[in-house]
């Protein structure tokens, strides 16, 4: 006779599936954070990676960024020597950005945002959002793997497997609806002009 699963297995396979999907939403803000709307800010530029000392490295490691004002973001490399490589590394990161370098200082002027740019930025967070949900959906699909295994092998019963998985779904649809909320608000500050 098998034993059968203990509430803390349950919790603890509860608890993995809700900070995966968590993960899922996390990466989805980072990712539409850095989509450009028409105000400066110091998270625009947190994606880009710049070739510095043979490695692909964070602009946030090589300098400091700030959004002095409205429409102008600063980064103040420590080392002049990459300050080329930044400078490269914003003007190819597909943001229509054009920054000026001046010394250890790169200036990255934030231009208005056309009806077209908008609308491209728009999409780009919706595809965050779908890559976000198909995350969501791939732990829920091994959530239920490991549920329906704990009731082949017999340690959960038909029933309890029946409300396990109505647990599963709630918690896919409330992350779901996370993620469409927050591409709801990140497309709404976009198109604001």
């Amino acid at each position: 006779m098998s034993s059968s699963a203990s509430d803390s297995e349950i919790q603890s396979i509860f608890s993995d599936m809700e900070a995966k999907m968590g993960k899922s939403i996390d990466a989805m803000k980072h990712n539409v954070n850095g989509l450009r709307t028409g105000r400066a800010s110091a998270s625009l530029l947190d994606s880009i990676r710049v070739e510095a000392y043979g490695n692909l490295t964070p602009i946030n490691q090589v300098g400091n960024v700030s959004a002095p004002e409205a429409r102008l973001l600063v980064v103040q490399v420590w080392d002049k020597g990459v300050a080329k490589s930044v400078e490269k590394a914003i003007r190819e990161a597909d943001l229509g950005l054009n920054p000026s370098t001046d010394g250890n200082l790169i200036r990255v002027p934030i231009p208005d945002l056309t009806e077209e740019r908008r609308r491209e930025l728009v999409k780009k967070a919706g595809e965050y959002c779908e890559n976000a949900k198909i995350s969501i959906r791939n732990v829920r699909r091994d959530t239920i793997d490991v549920l329906k295994k704990l009731e082949k092998d017999k340690q959960i019963s038909e029933d309890q497997l029946k409300t396990h998985l109505e647990k599963v779904q709630k918690i896919t649809d409330a992350n779901t609806k996370k993620a469409d909320e927050l591409l709801d608000e990140k497309s709404k500050e976009i198109m604001k002009i």
